[in-house]
């Protein structure tokens, strides 16, 4: 009998990110996963999947289009050029729709930021793992310092953590950034860079954000910045902050860390821990608000 307090998750994309979303689904109080599907039936994402007992198909987004009421929710853990693909055909068939790549199609949705809008639309877009990490610690900056004209981004993370789809994505990832960067933090000028390190053992991944200001308050930053930090490590606990704020002269640094909770990957895939983290954020937001919705009709 199907658990009527749960609702079906599809995750399309067999790699990292989408095997490293299935786990966290799989416990979720308010998730189930209807369909885990992807293009290569050799995937070894798949074979785990079956194992799991999950629902699978090798045909990607036509295991949804051919049986729709295998999920409420889908999860694209593609590439931006294939969303691009998929976001009508979802749209369509009326699915809440999760986007975890840099196509910019949805509305940008950082948990902590715009959670309640978010839920509204009907595609939602997490930017990158990086935005996800420091466009809220640029926020605060600017929230404490709106004179600030300049905000500088540097993300690296383990070059063992990039799959085939993250490596794809790289020149939509500094794009998607840095928009979602002067939309959400409202500085005038952004800059993204990103590193993937291939030192031996494999690096967490570490986020430095720089910022332009004459004369900054640094208590005050410091106050605004670690609330922010609290709130994010609500739903990403391995999320912290590991220097800062620190100023030298005119250029005020922080940086944070993200240790991945080693649901796939190990503890250095923290860029694919954050990202899947929100996922399962807005979803399980979702499926409260449509479970809750369900249990008063009745």
């Amino acid at each position: 009998m199907p658990n009527v307090n749960k609702l079906k998750v599809g995750i399309i994309g067999t790699g990292n990110i989408g095997s490293d979303l299935l786990m966290k689904v799989m416990r979720s109080p308010f998730l189930t996963c209807g369909m885990f599907t992807g293009r290569d039936k050799d995937s070894a994402g798949i074979a785990r999947a079956k194992k799991l007992g999950v629902p699978t198909s090798h045909e990607s987004i036509k295991a949804i289009i051919d049986d729709p009421a295998c999920c409420d929710i889908v999860c694209d853990a593609t590439s931006a050029a294939v969303h691009a693909e998929h976001a009508a055909i979802l749209k369509k068939l009326g699915k809440f729709t999760i986007d975890l790549t840099p196509s910019r199609i949805g509305v940008p949705c950082i948990p902590i930021l715009n959670l309640d809008e978010a839920l509204e639309a009907d595609n939602v877009s997490l930017i990158t793992c990086g935005g996800q990490s420091v466009i809220p610690i640029a926020r605060a900056i600017m929230e404490v310092h709106p004179e600030t004209e300049y905000i500088e981004l540097v993300g690296s993370i383990a070059s063992k953590s990039a799959g085939p789809g993250t490596r794809a994505n790289i020149e939509e990832y500094i794009r998607t950034t840095r928009s979602a960067l002067e939309k959400f933090s409202g500085v005038p000028r952004g800059k993204v860079i990103l590193i993937l390190n291939p030192v031996e053992p494999p690096i967490h991944m570490h986020n430095t954000v720089y910022a332009q200001i004459p004369h900054p308050d640094i208590p005050a930053l410091r106050k605004k910045i670690m609330a922010v930090v609290k709130r994010i490590q609500a739903y990403v606990p391995g999320y912290r902050l590991s220097v800062g704020p620190i100023a030298r002269q005119d250029r005020v640094t922080v940086v944070t860390e993200v240790v991945g909770a080693e649901d796939f990957l190990p503890a250095y895939a923290g860029n694919l821990d954050i990202i899947t983290c929100a996922a399962v954020k807005v979803a399980e937001a979702y499926a409260e608000k449509h479970v809750a919705g369900r249990r008063k009709k009745r």
